[in-house]
């Protein structure tokens, strides 16, 4: 198993069909031909197999040929997030160790700041080369966790990982030729960096938007025929409260959303918006990133659509090939009845061995029996469906209480004024904590926090009704769109 072989693969079986799309067009044979001459030109820049080449990009035809390149040179690709200071870009590049950067033009300003050797996928010449992939269990890439609880770890995944979860993606979502997946998300992370794997190798076409707006992302599901892609909630948020989103014709079969929880409010926005199937999705960079997803076994797709939403709006059951528990912290079992809350936690082939150079982090996150601890709090059903409650480090302590924050949030974010919202707690000298919402308002809309609290004191007990109402421009979000409840905590009060 390796990355490489994958495009190696559908050049062979599907030479002339169009493989990448984004203001040009690249067959498959086109884009083994490129991805070869990048490797070509990694090793006329001294990189030998195992070094580390890192990737500063914006989604485009460059950066899925530098994946690709990077592996067929049997190098490790280091996924640089463009939304880091160049001091955070600089301290993975050297906790890294990596050699060269490969970056596109709209970061070569960036590129120049930070004291490495550079390169750009356009440098690269046609060439005869030939691929040197490394071996099945050797690491493919790392990616920098977002730093949401600290430090920032590299995450490894090898070759076995990632191809893995791309083999079981295509089984799971019946990926087929007829597919065209939209890089929307960003390819530096990986709610959307699985699809260049499994899409290639079923011989998909892939399209691209280098920068998210609501209105070019609309435009390119429409304009490409998108039929399938993975987007993080607060680009769905956006795009269905876009004016005019559900007046559009969609080829969309199937929509996912994954990397943050998602208010079934949005959910019921998507289905009538894009009038398409709809997959909650979970998962962890270290985990490639699939573990569940909400497709609905036999036995309840001949329920009612309303009746269905129910479960698709859950977090959903165990992805093909991943071994999933939710135990209470001893590691003895919870009841699967949809009530009692324990924490996740996974193994399988597609769960990284470690993070790189941080023995103390991996023996940390897994317990004694190889199991990764998620840190994710969820309730199991009698299906198997999983329901993520809260983060551990989330969870509210108010008065003897517990609040899990996701629950006050789906009540919010039902208010029409509310585009955007985080619950999480402070200190307080009463309660311990006090229950704290950020808020974004909708353009157009005006609501106060008296109303928000009196809103929500009717859907939910007094003690998980937020004390205060915190109004934002746009809440703190890490590169992958991912909340940072910690910034809220700690701003001022």
């Amino acid at each position: 198993m390796n990355v490489w072989n994958f495009l190696a693969d559908a050049a062979t079986k599907w030479p002339e069909r169009t493989a990448l799309r984004s203001g040009r067009e690249l067959t498959y044979a086109d884009t083994k031909n490129r991805a070869r001459n990048v490797a070509a030109l990694l090793r006329a820049n001294g990189i030998e197999p195992g070094d580390r080449v890192a990737c500063l990009m914006d989604n485009d035809i460059d950066h899925l040929l530098a994946y690709f390149g990077i592996a067929a040179a049997g190098a490790i690709l280091v996924s640089l997030n463009t939304r880091l200071t160049a001091g955070e870009q600089r301290d993975i590049l050297a906790h890294s160790g990596s050699k060269l950067l490969l970056h596109d033009t709209g970061h070569a300003a960036r590129a120049a700041e930070l004291g490495i050797a550079t390169a750009t996928v356009a440098d690269a010449k046609a060439c005869e080369f030939v691929a040197t992939p490394a071996a099945t269990n050797e690491p493919a890439q790392l990616y920098y966790t977002s730093g949401t609880t600290g430090s920032p770890k590299g995450v490894v995944l090898t070759h076995e990982n990632v191809c893995t979860h791309a083999l079981a993606a295509v089984k799971e979502l019946e990926l087929s030729e007829r597919d065209t997946w939209a890089h929307i998300a960003p390819m530096f992370h990986l709610a959307d960096a699985w699809a260049t794997f499994a899409i290639t190798a079923v011989g998909g076409c892939h399209v691209f938007l280098p920068h998210f707006t609501a209105q070019a992302a609309l435009d390119l599901l429409c304009d490409e025929r998108v039929t399938i892609t993975n987007l993080v909630p607060t680009m769905l948020n956006l795009m269905v409260k876009e004016p005019g989103a559900s007046d559009r014709e969609y080829t969309l079969r199937v929509m996912l959303s994954g990397g943050a929880p998602i208010a079934p409010d949005v959910v019921k926005r998507i289905l009538t918006t894009f009038s398409c199937d709809y997959v909650q999705t979970y998962g962890m960079t270290e985990t490639s990133p699939y573990l569940t997803l909400s497709l609905l076994p036999p036995e309840l797709l001949p329920l009612p659509l309303e009746q269905q939403l129910h479960w698709k709006c859950k977090t959903g059951r165990p992805f093909s090939g991943v071994e999933l528990r939710v135990v209470h912290d001893d590691g003895s079992a919870i009841a699967a009845d949809g009530k009692a809350v324990g924490e996740i936690r996974v193994r399988g082939k597609t769960v990284t061995p470690g993070y790189w150079r941080n023995p103390e982090a991996t023996a940390a996150a897994f317990d004694g029996e190889g199991f990764l601890m998620t840190g994710d709090l969820a309730t199991i059903d009698a299906y198997g469906f999983v329901d993520i409650v809260d983060r551990k480090k989330d969870v509210i302590k108010t008065g003897g209480e517990t609040v899990y924050s996701i629950e006050v949030e789906h009540v919010l974010y039902e208010h029409p004024a509310v585009l955007e919202c985080a619950v999480f707690g402070r200190p307080d000298e009463q309660w311990g904590e006090r229950v704290v919402a950020a808020v974004v308002v909708r353009n157009g809309q005006q609501v106060t926090s008296d109303e928000l609290i009196a809103f929500c004191r009717r859907h939910i007990a007094g003690y998980k009704t937020p004390k205060q109402i915190v109004f934002l421009a746009a809440l703190p979000r890490t590169g992958s769109g991912k909340l940072q409840k910690r910034a809220l905590r700690e701003a001022p009060k």
